[in-house]
Order: structure tokens, then sequence, then C-alpha cells
């Protein structure tokens, strides 16, 4: 069986995850102090009693950037994930609504749902992604109906003891890695090329969101503090009221 060594996934690393890091400044520059303050709970940050401008705007500007990576980083590992299957296996990027990667190997098509962790969404969301997988088996049958189909929902990092789950597989974390590229020990080589001028390129990140952070308090403070103390009605108003009257029926 073919495998992928090491090199291969090291390159295709130091060369995309510039992407993650640039993604990353972005998000900086297009935020909004108000956009934070709008998205995130201030019944929250009132509870945890917090008294200093930056320390609020720090607590939220942090809150908003970390759900922003987890997403950015998510689109990169499932780039990364695709590159490998498909060195391995002939993968490629599915065109199928809700399908991230398709591949065959020994007479089976899989089908596969990229996420990050195993924790990613709740009945609502894993409903869709199993209409997903119905909807692309009947698609893939439609030329051969006796083509054998298995759903995969592949997951970057974590842990699944159950992954039979009836209607489709659920792979996490090592399992994952090694289902895609045919490597138990993928999951951990994978992990030293991920620090390619991590620490330049943080530090160039921190300077400029140093910067905002700044930015944001002045701007908090004027706007949304009364004699140098929080004005948390303000915040709340902001966040929370109505923006139109409700109509009686």
């Amino acid at each position: 069986m073919k495998s992928i060594p090491i090199s291969k996934v090291t390159d295709y690393v130091e060369k995309n995850i510039g992407k993650f890091h640039s993604s990353r400044l972005d998000s900086l520059s297009a935020l909004k102090l108000q956009k934070v303050l709008k998205h995130k709970n201030p019944y929250l940050f009132k509870a945890k009693n917090i008294l200093l401008s930056q320390e609020l705007v720090k607590n939220i500007v942090d809150a908003y950037l970390s759900s922003q990576e987890e997403s950015i980083f998510g689109s990169f590992l499932e780039g990364l994930a695709i590159y490998i299957n498909g060195e391995v296996y002939g993968g490629q990027k599915s065109g199928i609504t809700g399908i991230d990667l398709e591949f065959a190997d020994k007479g089976i098509r899989y089908i596969v749902n990229i996420k990050s962790g195993p924790n990613w969404g709740n009945s609502d969301q894993i409903r869709k992604m199993k209409d997903n997988f119905k909807t692309a088996k009947i698609t893939i049958r439609a030329n051969n109906p006796k083509t054998a189909v298995v759903a995969v929902n592949g997951c970057c990092y974590g842990k699944n003891n159950r992954p039979d789950k009836g209607e489709y597989f659920k792979y996490c974390g090592q399992q994952f890695w090694e289902f895609i590229s045919n490597d138990e020990n993928l999951y951990l080589g994978i992990i030293v090329p991920l620090g390619h001028k991590a620490k330049e390129k943080n530090a160039e990140f921190y300077k400029e969101y140093s910067k905002l952070v700044n930015k944001f308090t002045t701007e908090f403070s004027e706007k949304y503090c009364k004699d140098g103390t929080i004005d948390w009605e303000s915040i709340v108003k902001l966040n929370s009221a109505k923006s139109m009257p409700n109509k009686k029926l």
C-alpha cells in the first residue's frame, strides 16, 4: 500500500501554513469594536465583575478571535487532509454538497465530512450531515446502483471510542489520519511542521493585536464609560435592544 513521505507533508504545511497566519491578520484588520460588542454575551462579562476597560476589551476580542481561528485553522486542516489522501489514495475534494473528500479503496467509495474536533455540532447539524450523506450516496449510485458507499465523519483531533454510528463512521484524531493516509503515526508527524515560522508569525500577529486592543480600549472608554466606570446599560442596549417596536396582533 502506498504511503506519503513525511517530507511531502512538511513541504505542503510550510507552503500553506502562511495562509492561516495571514487570515488571522486579516481578521484583525476587519474587526470593529461594535461588531464584537454585538456578538458577545454582555451578561457573562458583567457577572465576571470586569471593571477595567482594557480587560473587557481584551476579553471580548480574545473570545471573538478564538472562534475565528478555530474556523480558519479547520479549513487549513481540511486542505491538508485532502492533500494527503490525494497522494495516498488519489482522493479529491468532493463536488457534492456537504461532502469534503471522496476516495476509493478496495472497491469501496468513501465520502467524508471533515471537522476540526469531535464535539462540533448539535442534533440538528448532525441530522443535516446524515441527510447530506444520504443524498451523496444517491448521487454516486445514480450511474452504478451496486457501488458500495461508506460515509465517514472525520475529526482532525480528539477521540471517539464508538466509531460505528450505524449510518456512518466517526473517526477522530489518530483514527482519522490513519484512515486517510494508511499511516498510524501520521497524527504525530504533522505536529512538527505546523510550527514552521510560528514564532515570527505570532510576533507579527501580537504586534497588530496589541495595537487593536489599545485602539479599542480608547474607543470603548470614550463611548461606553461614564466618569471612568463601564456603562453596562449602554452595552446591553447596543447588544440586545430591539431595533423596532413589536407590532401588536
